[in-house]
């Protein structure tokens, strides 16, 4: 649902402008029950090419390895995802369960639920360590918990015309155009931040989230705020903290009532610091920034 409210470029654009043939999507497939498993017999087969396979959803192994538990097309969706992969050209994972086993997987995960590529931050998931797809690239992971839908349209316009092989991949599969930078780049709560000018309540527009709403944008790679989402806005400006989404570990802690919209601290300062900061440098930065809080750091400067 999040890849049809795409807009640069749209769901039409990939039709229209760059011919792409969607085969089938739970939404705008046309092919049901006998007509569709043909369909997808006949991509493994190869009498229809599948250039490129996109996989939504936590890979269900349970129970004892049958996959039964999440049956598709009158089979496991497993089995249907290990013979697809084998044919395809590129295999891209959307969404936090399809990368690294999301939700499903927290422990003790009953549904013996992987990612394609990885279980959390393990390299291995369902399609093993090794696997390249017939381009010879591994999986291309586009997390996210939803994955915002023009990471997804982008990267299929990239391998559609060729020039996936200038996308960079960190070490989590993760193309290095989206996920290099955190998502505090480009938020607009930056100054707050510096100032550690804190706010306690959400849907506030002026205060940073991340000193007591537990917002996750200085340690999550995203570009959440540089590409904003419908065009428009993000969680941070919106007033909500980042829940680090698109980061293998996610969800974080243990879900409690106060563990996840809440910093956890020790002795005033956050268990978890941005990237690259230890606390000895933490604590002398935040005395001299109380210190010196301009008093507009406190207005709401969206007022009008």
């Amino acid at each position: 649902m999040s890849f049809l409210n795409a807009e640069e470029p749209t769901a039409c654009d990939l039709i229209a402008d760059f011919g792409i043939n969607i085969l089938w999507h739970p939404s705008l497939g046309l092919e049901l029950g006998t007509n569709l498993q043909n369909m997808l017999w006949d991509c493994i087969s190869g009498k229809i090419p599948l250039d490129i396979l996109v996989f939504e959803g936590s890979v269900i192994n349970a129970p004892n390895g049958t996959g039964e538990w999440n049956r598709f097309a009158d089979r496991p969706m497993k089995d249907w995802l290990n013979d697809l992969s084998k044919v395809a050209n590129f295999v891209v994972a959307v969404g936090d369960c399809a990368t690294w086993g999301g939700i499903p997987a927290m422990s003790p995960n009953p549904s013996e639920s992987q990612g394609l590529q990885f279980l959390k931050r393990q390299k291995g998931g369902f399609l093993g360590k090794d696997f390249h797809s017939g381009s010879g690239l591994p999986v291309i992971n586009i997390p996210g918990c939803p994955a915002h839908p023009d990471w997804i349209t982008q990267i299929l316009v990239a391998i559609a015309t060729g020039r996936i092989a200038d996308i960079s991949l960190d070490e989590l599969h993760r193309p290095e155009t989206f996920f290099k930078s955190f998502t505090q780049t480009g938020c607009t709560r930056n100054v707050h931040f510096a100032y550690k000018a804190s706010t306690a309540e959400f849907g506030q527009r002026k205060g940073c989230l991340f000193y007591d709403l537990g917002c996750r944008g200085p340690m999550t790679h995203s570009s959440c705020n540089r590409i904003l989402w419908n065009r428009v806005s993000s969680k941070t400006r919106a007033g909500m903290p980042c829940i680090g989404c698109t980061e293998p570990e996610f969800p974080f802690h243990d879900l409690k009532p106060g563990t996840v919209f809440k910093t956890q601290t020790v002795m005033g300062v956050p268990k978890e610091l941005p990237t690259g900061v230890n606390k000895k440098d933490y604590a002398l930065l935040t005395m001299v920034a109380k210190d010196s809080i301009p008093a507009w750091a406190e207005e709401d400067f969206f007022t009008v």
